[in-house]
């Protein structure tokens, strides 16, 4: 399998050995299948072109004027230019408590249940790391998140896909990815250990409807798995889709690792703050792997996301009406031009298909659209196990100024018949 990298070719760390003839390789064999990440390959392929860069999701505007300036605030008071508290700092925990209880009403305790990240990828690495045993099968939402194919490598574990597939809703102009909830009971094996859920779904922009979150707390509570859900397009999802935490269902909150991040709903991708919340038990266990990753990080950033929480509710709204318009925008763009658009639900990607150009080779597709509209995507068949299963779907982020949304629309054009 070759899924998250780039393409199926192995990476020079794949192949390298120490110098000497037979030697083992250098790379661990659990890495083996990932080489440079898709995200990396086509953020320089921008630069090296002078492209729009539409592939990697980080918007081109800072977030909040006055929470950078809490963050320039905390660093000439001295607030956390040492090491922070390991679980991270008291304020930041509190406001993430505060902000699941008023979104949510879920009651999570600062000092035992919230876990403070260096950004949600080391979450999901940590209670990767922290909650699987070597052979323990983890059924996840394909396409993937790049980084969870590597992590339960790295754990030992075994990834189970249950595929999103495109589905026609009566009445809807465009086709949007969905759940099958019957594959995903058949895929639960006596060796199953936890659910890895993503809603909103990165990058199909599917947001999990009220019934089929209950289906899944059903199942993971008949076959007592763990669950460890990545919620951190919470605060954008759009029309009448609503964001629901599987924490919320009967039985789960005891079984659920719930993580979040400022990145995504404050624009500040490269602070990298995020955290968990969960049952003490589940916390602990995933702060035992966390403080032998990076230990603590990001200090004068925390207290700047703990005022950010705490932003009022006509943030949030206005957030993510912007968004909604952005994708519009992109949408009708892209739909000119001759994609097929799956309208998404959430996240700020779109999800498209190439094959009404006739094309058939989504990675290939990207690497010459710079040459041909100067506009960098993303294929999405590199978040597949098998790369077939999106070989002619592509992906475009629409967290960018509305200028550029503006003339990627107009480049792609050339696409057009």
């Amino acid at each position: 399998m070759a899924a998250m990298t780039s393409s199926a070719r192995p990476s020079s760390a794949d192949t390298a050995g120490s110098g000497a003839a037979g030697a083992r390789p250098l790379l661990n064999r659990r890495l083996t299948e990932f080489g440079t990440t898709i995200f990396a390959e086509m953020s320089a392929l921008a630069v090296r072109t002078g492209s729009i860069n539409l592939g990697q999701g980080f918007p081109d505007t800072d977030g909040p004027e006055e929470i950078r300036e809490a963050a320039v605030r905390a660093l000439r008071d001295g607030r956390g230019n040492q090491y922070p508290p390991g679980p991270g700092v008291p304020e930041l925990r509190t406001a993430i408590a505060a902000h699941q209880q008023r979104r949510y009403g879920l009651s999570y305790d600062p000092d035992t249940e919230v876990l403070v990240t260096a950004g949600a990828t080391e979450a999901i690495a940590a209670s990767l790391l922290a909650l699987l045993e070597p052979g323990d099968e983890v059924v996840a939402l394909e396409p993937y998140y790049d980084s969870y194919a590597a992590c339960i490598a790295m754990a030992g574990g075994r990834r189970v896909p249950v595929t999103l597939r495109p589905h026609h809703e009566e009445g809807a102009r465009d086709a949007a990815f969905r759940l099958d909830l019957d594959e995903l009971r058949a895929a639960v094996t006596d060796r199953t250990r936890l659910l890895l859920i993503n809603t909103p779904h990165n990058p199909t922009g599917t947001v999990l409807t009220r019934e089929e979150l209950a289906a899944i707390a059903e199942l993971a509570v008949e076959r007592d798995l763990l669950v460890v859900t990545d919620e951190v397009y919470e605060h954008l999802v759009f029309d009448d889709a609503e964001h629901l935490p599987l924490a919320c269902f009967p039985g789960m909150r005891e079984r659920t690792v719930t993580i979040g991040s400022a990145g995504k709903t404050f624009s500040f991708t490269g602070w990298k703050v995020g955290w968990i919340t969960a049952a003490p038990a589940l916390v602990a266990a995933v702060r035992s792997a966390k403080q032998f990753l990076t230990y603590v990080a990001s200090g004068p950033f925390q207290y700047a996301i703990a005022e950010a929480l705490s932003l009022p509710d006509s943030y949030f709204s206005a957030f993510r009406a912007d968004h909604r318009r952005k994708r519009d925008l992109l949408a009708d763009g892209l739909r000119a031009a001759g994609f097929t658009v799956y309208q998404p639900q959430g996240t700020y990607f779109i999800t498209t298909d190439i094959a009404p150009f006739g094309e058939k080779d989504a990675y290939a597709f990207c690497r010459a659209l710079p040459d041909r509209c100067g506009v960098v995507a993303v294929p999405n068949s590199v978040f597949y196990d098998d790369p077939e299963a999106g070989r002619t779907q592509v992906r475009f982020a629409f967290c960018k100024k509305d200028a550029v949304l503006q003339e990627a629309s107009d480049r792609l054009r050339r696409l057009a018949p």
